[in-house]
Protein backbone atom coordinates (compact mmCIF):
# COMPACT_ATOMS: atom_id res chain seq x y z
CA UNK A 1 0.00 0.00 0.00
CA UNK A 2 1.05 3.44 -0.63
CA UNK A 3 1.69 5.85 2.17
CA UNK A 4 -1.43 7.89 1.33
CA UNK A 5 -3.74 4.91 1.64
CA UNK A 6 -2.26 4.03 5.03
CA UNK A 7 -2.96 7.56 6.26
CA UNK A 8 -6.60 7.43 5.13
CA UNK A 9 -7.12 4.04 6.77
CA UNK A 10 -5.67 5.27 10.09
CA UNK A 11 -8.02 8.26 10.23
CA UNK A 12 -11.07 6.03 9.64
CA UNK A 13 -10.03 3.66 12.42
CA UNK A 14 -9.64 6.58 14.85
CA UNK A 15 -13.19 7.81 14.13
CA UNK A 16 -14.64 4.33 14.65
CA UNK A 17 -12.81 3.92 17.97
CA UNK A 18 -14.15 7.30 19.25
CA UNK A 19 -17.75 6.34 18.29
CA UNK A 20 -17.46 3.01 20.13
CA UNK A 21 -16.14 4.71 23.27
CA UNK A 22 -18.94 7.36 23.18
CA UNK A 23 -21.63 4.68 22.77
CA UNK A 24 -20.19 2.62 25.61
CA UNK A 25 -20.46 5.58 28.02
CA UNK A 26 -24.29 5.64 27.59
CA UNK A 27 -24.42 9.40 26.95
CA UNK A 28 -26.83 8.97 24.07
CA UNK A 29 -29.10 12.04 23.63
CA UNK A 30 -32.30 11.77 21.66
CA UNK A 31 -33.39 14.72 19.57
CA UNK A 32 -36.79 16.22 20.54
CA UNK A 33 -39.17 18.34 18.60
CA UNK A 34 -40.17 20.25 21.83
CA UNK A 35 -37.96 22.77 23.64
CA UNK A 36 -37.11 21.75 27.21
CA UNK A 37 -38.90 23.52 30.05
CA UNK A 38 -37.03 26.56 31.34
CA UNK A 39 -35.86 26.19 34.91
CA UNK A 40 -36.63 29.43 36.79
CA UNK A 41 -35.62 30.80 40.21
CA UNK A 42 -38.97 31.48 41.96
CA UNK A 43 -37.70 34.90 43.13
CA UNK A 44 -35.99 35.87 39.89
CA UNK A 45 -39.06 37.79 38.60
CA UNK A 46 -39.93 39.55 41.92
CA UNK A 47 -39.07 43.22 42.48
CA UNK A 48 -37.01 44.16 45.51
CA UNK A 49 -38.19 47.13 47.59
CA UNK A 50 -36.60 48.80 50.56
CA UNK A 51 -38.75 48.82 53.70
CA UNK A 52 -38.62 50.33 57.17
CA UNK A 53 -40.59 48.93 60.11
CA UNK A 54 -42.66 51.59 61.85
CA UNK A 55 -44.66 51.39 65.08
CA UNK A 56 -47.73 53.51 65.85
CA UNK A 57 -47.47 55.64 68.99
CA UNK A 58 -49.66 58.03 70.91
CA UNK A 59 -49.75 61.49 69.40
CA UNK A 60 -51.62 64.60 70.48
CA UNK A 61 -52.88 66.23 67.28
CA UNK A 62 -53.73 69.89 67.14
CA UNK A 63 -55.26 72.66 65.06
CA UNK A 64 -52.84 75.43 64.16
CA UNK A 65 -54.17 79.00 63.92
CA UNK A 66 -52.80 82.50 63.61
CA UNK A 67 -54.18 84.63 66.41
CA UNK A 68 -54.10 87.98 68.14
CA UNK A 69 -53.26 88.57 71.81
CA UNK A 70 -55.22 91.17 73.77
CA UNK A 71 -55.37 92.23 77.42
CA UNK A 72 -57.87 90.21 79.41
CA UNK A 73 -59.46 93.52 80.48
CA UNK A 74 -58.94 96.97 79.01
CA UNK A 75 -60.84 100.13 79.87
CA UNK A 76 -60.51 103.84 79.18
CA UNK A 77 -61.44 105.80 82.31
CA UNK A 78 -63.15 109.13 81.59
CA UNK A 79 -64.19 112.03 83.76
CA UNK A 80 -67.77 111.80 85.01
CA UNK A 81 -67.85 115.38 86.31
CA UNK A 82 -66.19 118.58 85.17
CA UNK A 83 -63.34 120.03 87.21
CA UNK A 84 -59.65 120.78 87.52
CA UNK A 85 -57.19 117.96 88.23
CA UNK A 86 -55.72 118.65 91.67
CA UNK A 87 -53.72 115.45 92.05
CA UNK A 88 -52.63 112.50 89.89
CA UNK A 89 -52.17 109.44 92.12
CA UNK A 90 -51.01 106.87 89.53
CA UNK A 91 -48.06 106.94 87.13
CA UNK A 92 -47.64 105.30 83.73
CA UNK A 93 -46.81 101.62 84.04
CA UNK A 94 -47.84 101.48 87.70
CA UNK A 95 -49.73 98.47 88.98
CA UNK A 96 -52.91 99.46 90.79
CA UNK A 97 -55.52 97.56 92.79
CA UNK A 98 -59.25 97.50 92.36
CA UNK A 99 -60.78 100.52 94.15
CA UNK A 100 -57.50 102.45 94.35
CA UNK A 101 -57.86 106.23 93.85
CA UNK A 102 -56.13 107.34 90.65
CA UNK A 103 -56.71 111.12 90.74
CA UNK A 104 -58.57 113.90 92.53
CA UNK A 105 -60.58 116.69 90.90
CA UNK A 106 -61.54 120.05 92.35
CA UNK A 107 -64.60 120.05 94.61
CA UNK A 108 -66.13 123.26 93.22
CA UNK A 109 -68.83 123.38 95.95
CA UNK A 110 -70.09 119.82 95.47
CA UNK A 111 -69.53 118.82 99.10
CA UNK A 112 -71.52 121.85 100.25
CA UNK A 113 -74.33 120.76 97.96
CA UNK A 114 -74.36 117.39 99.67
CA UNK A 115 -74.66 119.06 103.06
CA UNK A 116 -77.49 121.27 101.78
CA UNK A 117 -79.56 118.41 100.43
CA UNK A 118 -78.83 116.28 103.44
CA UNK A 119 -80.28 119.00 105.67
CA UNK A 120 -83.29 119.41 103.40
CA UNK A 121 -84.01 115.66 103.57
CA UNK A 122 -83.89 115.69 107.36
CA UNK A 123 -86.25 118.67 107.51
CA UNK A 124 -88.77 117.04 105.19
CA UNK A 125 -88.58 113.77 107.11
CA UNK A 126 -89.48 115.67 110.30
CA UNK A 127 -92.30 117.58 108.57
CA UNK A 128 -93.72 114.36 107.16
CA UNK A 129 -93.65 112.62 110.53
CA UNK A 130 -95.54 115.56 112.09
CA UNK A 131 -98.07 115.63 109.24
CA UNK A 132 -98.80 111.95 109.69
CA UNK A 133 -99.54 112.48 113.38
CA UNK A 134 -101.87 115.37 112.54
CA UNK A 135 -103.50 113.32 109.84
CA UNK A 136 -104.36 110.65 112.35
CA UNK A 137 -106.24 113.35 114.28
CA UNK A 138 -107.73 114.79 111.10
CA UNK A 139 -105.79 118.05 111.51
CA UNK A 140 -104.18 117.85 108.07
CA UNK A 141 -105.45 116.86 104.65
CA UNK A 142 -104.41 113.87 102.59
CA UNK A 143 -103.19 116.13 99.79
CA UNK A 144 -100.80 117.95 102.13
CA UNK A 145 -99.40 114.62 103.26
CA UNK A 146 -98.84 113.53 99.67
CA UNK A 147 -97.11 116.83 98.83
CA UNK A 148 -94.62 116.31 101.65
CA UNK A 149 -93.93 112.73 100.58
CA UNK A 150 -93.26 113.93 97.02
CA UNK A 151 -90.92 116.70 98.20
CA UNK A 152 -88.99 114.24 100.38
CA UNK A 153 -88.55 111.79 97.50
CA UNK A 154 -87.23 114.59 95.26
CA UNK A 155 -84.83 115.80 97.96
CA UNK A 156 -83.51 112.30 98.52
CA UNK A 157 -82.84 111.96 94.75
CA UNK A 158 -80.95 115.25 94.74
CA UNK A 159 -78.89 114.10 97.74
CA UNK A 160 -77.97 110.87 95.97
CA UNK A 161 -76.92 112.78 92.84
CA UNK A 162 -74.81 115.19 94.89
CA UNK A 163 -73.07 112.36 96.71
CA UNK A 164 -72.28 110.62 93.40
CA UNK A 165 -70.78 113.86 92.06
CA UNK A 166 -68.46 113.98 95.06
CA UNK A 167 -67.48 110.33 94.55
CA UNK A 168 -66.66 111.03 90.89
CA UNK A 169 -64.12 113.63 92.03
CA UNK A 170 -61.81 110.71 92.91
CA UNK A 171 -61.90 108.18 90.03
CA UNK A 172 -60.81 104.68 91.09
CA UNK A 173 -59.50 101.57 89.35
CA UNK A 174 -62.33 99.15 88.47
CA UNK A 175 -59.99 96.13 88.61
CA UNK A 176 -56.41 95.14 89.34
CA UNK A 177 -54.29 96.27 86.44
CA UNK A 178 -51.55 98.47 85.01
CA UNK A 179 -51.78 102.10 83.92
CA UNK A 180 -51.15 101.85 80.18
CA UNK A 181 -51.89 105.49 79.28
CA UNK A 182 -52.46 108.76 81.16
CA UNK A 183 -54.02 111.83 79.56
CA UNK A 184 -54.00 114.23 82.53
CA UNK A 185 -51.56 116.20 84.64
CA UNK A 186 -52.16 118.36 87.73
CA UNK A 187 -53.97 121.50 86.61
CA UNK A 188 -55.65 119.88 83.61
CA UNK A 189 -59.24 121.11 83.12
CA UNK A 190 -61.52 118.21 82.25
CA UNK A 191 -65.12 118.00 81.13
CA UNK A 192 -67.58 115.14 81.43
CA UNK A 193 -66.25 112.41 79.12
CA UNK A 194 -62.64 113.67 79.00
CA UNK A 195 -60.21 110.69 78.96
CA UNK A 196 -58.16 110.22 82.13
CA UNK A 197 -56.41 106.84 82.11
CA UNK A 198 -56.22 103.58 80.18
CA UNK A 199 -56.10 100.56 82.49
CA UNK A 200 -55.23 97.06 81.31
CA UNK A 201 -55.01 93.65 82.93
CA UNK A 202 -52.26 91.49 81.43
CA UNK A 203 -51.60 88.81 84.08
CA UNK A 204 -54.20 87.04 81.98
CA UNK A 205 -54.59 87.59 78.24
CA UNK A 206 -57.25 86.86 75.65
CA UNK A 207 -56.20 85.23 72.39
CA UNK A 208 -58.56 85.37 69.43
CA UNK A 209 -58.51 83.50 66.14
CA UNK A 210 -60.62 81.95 63.39
CA UNK A 211 -61.25 78.19 63.05
CA UNK A 212 -61.87 76.77 59.55
CA UNK A 213 -65.34 75.31 59.15
CA UNK A 214 -63.95 71.81 58.46
CA UNK A 215 -62.21 71.80 61.86
CA UNK A 216 -64.67 73.57 64.15
CA UNK A 217 -66.42 70.32 65.17
CA UNK A 218 -63.19 69.20 66.85
CA UNK A 219 -62.96 72.25 69.13
CA UNK A 220 -64.82 72.71 72.41
CA UNK A 221 -64.65 74.92 75.49
CA UNK A 222 -62.02 73.68 77.94
CA UNK A 223 -59.49 72.32 75.43
CA UNK A 224 -55.86 73.24 76.20
CA UNK A 225 -54.02 75.61 73.87
CA UNK A 226 -50.31 76.32 73.35
CA UNK A 227 -49.42 79.88 72.37
CA UNK A 228 -46.13 80.30 70.46
CA UNK A 229 -44.85 83.86 70.72
CA UNK A 230 -42.80 85.66 68.09
CA UNK A 231 -39.79 85.83 70.44
CA UNK A 232 -39.74 82.03 70.75
CA UNK A 233 -41.46 81.94 74.14
CA UNK A 234 -44.61 80.01 74.95
CA UNK A 235 -47.72 80.52 77.04
CA UNK A 236 -50.55 78.17 77.95
CA UNK A 237 -54.27 78.75 77.72
CA UNK A 238 -57.68 77.15 77.45
CA UNK A 239 -60.58 77.63 75.03
CA UNK A 240 -63.31 79.77 76.61
CA UNK A 241 -65.57 80.46 73.62
CA UNK A 242 -66.36 79.00 70.18
CA UNK A 243 -68.79 80.87 67.94
CA UNK A 244 -72.02 79.09 67.03
CA UNK A 245 -72.23 80.73 63.60
CA UNK A 246 -69.53 81.32 61.00
CA UNK A 247 -68.42 84.69 59.71
CA UNK A 248 -70.36 85.03 56.43
CA UNK A 249 -67.32 86.49 54.65
CA UNK A 250 -64.60 84.05 55.77
CA UNK A 251 -66.77 81.00 56.56
CA UNK A 252 -64.71 80.54 59.71
CA UNK A 253 -65.68 80.46 63.39
CA UNK A 254 -64.38 82.88 66.03
CA UNK A 255 -62.60 81.36 69.03
CA UNK A 256 -61.43 82.98 72.27
CA UNK A 257 -58.76 81.58 74.57
CA UNK A 258 -57.89 82.57 78.14
CA UNK A 259 -54.09 82.76 78.42
CA UNK A 260 -52.23 82.85 81.72
CA UNK A 261 -49.39 85.41 81.77
CA UNK A 262 -47.98 85.31 85.31
CA UNK A 263 -44.69 86.95 84.28
CA UNK A 264 -46.57 89.92 82.78
CA UNK A 265 -44.89 89.52 79.39
CA UNK A 266 -45.45 92.52 77.14
CA UNK A 267 -47.16 90.66 74.32
CA UNK A 268 -50.69 92.07 74.43
CA UNK A 269 -51.64 93.57 71.08
CA UNK A 270 -49.24 91.32 69.18
CA UNK A 271 -49.78 88.25 67.05
CA UNK A 272 -49.00 84.63 67.95
CA UNK A 273 -49.46 81.08 66.72
CA UNK A 274 -52.19 79.12 68.48
CA UNK A 275 -52.18 75.32 68.68
CA UNK A 276 -55.44 73.87 70.02
CA UNK A 277 -54.75 70.39 71.40
CA UNK A 278 -57.06 67.54 70.38
CA UNK A 279 -57.50 64.15 72.14
CA UNK A 280 -54.60 61.69 71.81
CA UNK A 281 -54.72 59.13 69.01
CA UNK A 282 -52.43 56.39 67.72
CA UNK A 283 -50.49 57.70 64.76
CA UNK A 284 -47.27 57.33 62.76
CA UNK A 285 -44.71 59.95 61.85
CA UNK A 286 -43.48 59.59 58.27
CA UNK A 287 -41.68 61.68 55.70
CA UNK A 288 -44.04 63.54 53.32
CA UNK A 289 -41.97 62.02 50.49
CA UNK A 290 -43.62 58.65 51.12
CA UNK A 291 -47.14 60.02 50.63
CA UNK A 292 -48.88 59.50 47.31
CA UNK A 293 -52.41 59.94 45.98
CA UNK A 294 -54.78 57.06 45.41
CA UNK A 295 -57.21 56.74 42.51
CA UNK A 296 -59.76 58.73 44.51
CA UNK A 297 -57.31 61.55 45.06
CA UNK A 298 -56.89 60.85 48.77
CA UNK A 299 -53.39 60.61 50.30
CA UNK A 300 -51.96 57.26 51.28
CA UNK A 301 -48.80 55.18 51.62
CA UNK A 302 -47.54 51.83 50.34
CA UNK A 303 -46.34 49.11 52.67
CA UNK A 304 -45.62 45.37 52.57
CA UNK A 305 -47.95 43.01 54.44
CA UNK A 306 -47.16 39.68 56.09
CA UNK A 307 -47.39 37.87 52.74
CA UNK A 308 -44.86 40.22 51.16
CA UNK A 309 -47.52 41.86 49.02
CA UNK A 310 -47.87 45.55 48.39
CA UNK A 311 -50.73 47.32 50.16
CA UNK A 312 -51.86 50.89 49.48
CA UNK A 313 -53.58 52.35 52.55
CA UNK A 314 -55.43 55.65 52.63
CA UNK A 315 -54.41 57.80 55.60
CA UNK A 316 -55.77 60.84 57.40
CA UNK A 317 -53.30 63.66 57.82
CA UNK A 318 -53.20 65.04 61.35
CA UNK A 319 -50.42 67.55 60.68
CA UNK A 320 -47.82 68.16 57.99
CA UNK A 321 -44.51 70.03 58.21
CA UNK A 322 -41.18 70.02 56.44
CA UNK A 323 -39.91 67.48 58.99
CA UNK A 324 -42.69 64.97 58.48
CA UNK A 325 -46.38 64.13 58.68
CA UNK A 326 -48.45 62.54 61.43
CA UNK A 327 -51.00 60.15 59.92
CA UNK A 328 -53.66 57.73 61.14
CA UNK A 329 -55.55 54.90 59.49
CA UNK A 330 -52.73 52.32 59.50
CA UNK A 331 -52.12 49.10 61.45
CA UNK A 332 -50.09 49.41 64.65
CA UNK A 333 -47.00 48.08 62.83
CA UNK A 334 -46.13 48.27 59.14
CA UNK A 335 -43.19 47.74 56.81
CA UNK A 336 -43.24 51.05 54.97
CA UNK A 337 -41.85 51.01 51.43
CA UNK A 338 -39.13 53.65 51.47
CA UNK A 339 -37.59 52.91 48.06
CA UNK A 340 -39.00 51.31 44.95
CA UNK A 341 -42.63 52.09 45.66
CA UNK A 342 -43.07 53.72 42.27
CA UNK A 343 -42.18 50.48 40.46
CA UNK A 344 -44.67 48.18 42.20
CA UNK A 345 -48.44 48.09 42.28
CA UNK A 346 -50.99 47.12 44.90
CA UNK A 347 -51.28 43.37 45.44
CA UNK A 348 -47.92 42.63 43.81
CA UNK A 349 -45.60 40.22 45.61
CA UNK A 350 -42.18 41.72 46.29
CA UNK A 351 -38.90 41.01 48.02
CA UNK A 352 -38.68 43.33 51.05
CA UNK A 353 -35.18 44.46 51.98
CA UNK A 354 -34.83 46.04 55.40
CA UNK A 355 -33.55 49.57 55.20
CA UNK A 356 -31.14 49.05 58.10
CA UNK A 357 -29.43 46.23 56.18
CA UNK A 358 -28.70 48.61 53.30
CA UNK A 359 -27.29 51.17 55.68
CA UNK A 360 -24.97 48.58 57.11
Amino acid sequence: MTKAKWGSLGLSLLVVILLVIWMMTGEVKVSSNQAPERQQDPEAELTSVEVETLQARLHEPGIQLQGQLEPWLSVSLSARVAGTVEKVAADLGESVSSGQVLARLSDDGRSALVDRWNARVKQLEADLAAARRLRSDNFTSQSQLLDLESELAAARAELTSARLAVQHLTPTAPFNGIINARQIEPGTLVQIGSPLFELVRIDRLKATGQIPQQSVSQVAVGQPVRIDLLDGGQLRGVVTFVASAANPETRSFAVEIAVENPDLKRVAGGSASLRISLPEVKAMFISPAYLSLGDDGRPGIKYVDGNNRVVFATVRLLSVSTEGAWVTGLPDEIRLITRGGGFVSEGEEVIPVDRSDNRG
